[in-house]
């Protein structure tokens, strides 16, 4: 292990019990413990690229739901912390709520809202302000259900629209559900793409383009956030006892 820290969190909301949310209040304190560790807070391609020394971390948010700007982005700054957030382009400034499998059980209910995703301004605002902008595909398929012809598509596609609706380059992604394996991981490559982030249930090996990450999800309360960010509780989800404990993902 590389001694870096990549977190994942998706959206954060004061009310959306969904599990892929977590408060504002949670939020600033997982930040807080780990800059009170005395880690530094990167972008996420600093890590993957080897550009950030072991004692840092990077703060990343999946799908560029409005949340992220309305609640993470005054956090992070009051900590001092750059984020990375990766953006699904297809939706990117259209006002539909986002709809993949994993959040349609939303629509039609109180929190449908919170399924906003961010528009171009507004992701370029994030930019400005030292954030990392980088590609979420463009649709959030399952990239390794997909044949090399779409795989292709939605990866050269989305990282085009990034650079359009951002104006300036796009070297980094996220495979959307964390789902990637050796062919996608290659595609990515050609796609013009120097960093990409996984999501695994057990941490697997550190390459530029399919870079680790520990989720955060709503649960991670308490003992749960500092065991899945502290460096025993990652060497544990490298090795084969991680199923003993739980899989905490």
């Amino acid at each position: 292990m590389s001694g870096a820290l990549v977190l994942c969190y998706h959206a954060v909301s004061e009310r959306w019990p969904a599990p892929l949310s977590v408060t504002p209040e949670r939020l600033r304190g997982q930040v807080e413990l780990l800059v009170a560790r005395g880690l530094r807070g990167v972008c996420f391609s600093e890590v993957a690229l080897g550009e950030a020394a072991s004692g840092t971390f990077a703060v990343t948010f999946d799908d560029a739901y409005v949340s992220v700007l309305e609640h993470a982005r005054p956090i992070l700054a009051d900590l001092g912390v750059p984020g990375t957030v990766f953006a699904p382009t297809a939706w990117v400034g259209r006002k539909q709520p986002m709809t993949w499998p994993g959040i349609d059980q939303w629509l039609g209910t109180e929190h449908e809202p919170e399924l906003r995703c961010m528009s171009w301004a507004q992701l370029s605002e994030l930019a400005e302000a030292g954030w990392e902008v980088g590609s979420h595909t463009r649709t959030h398929p399952r990239l390794t259900q997909l044949g090399d012809e779409a795989v292709a598509d939605e990866l050269l596609r989305s990282r085009e629209e990034c650079e359009r609706g951002l104006g300036r380059s796009c070297p980094t992604l996220a495979y959307p559900y964390g789902d990637w394996d050796e062919r996608v991981e290659a595609a990515a490559g050609t796609a013009g793409y120097a960093a990409a982030a996984t999501l695994p249930a057990g941490l697997h090996a550190e390459r530029p383009l399919s870079w680790p990450r520990v989720g955060v999800y709503h649960g991670d309360a308490g003992w749960r956030f500092r065991l899945k960010a502290s460096p025993l509780g990652r060497r544990a989800r490298s090795g084969r006892a991680w199923s003993a404990l739980g899989r905490l993902r």
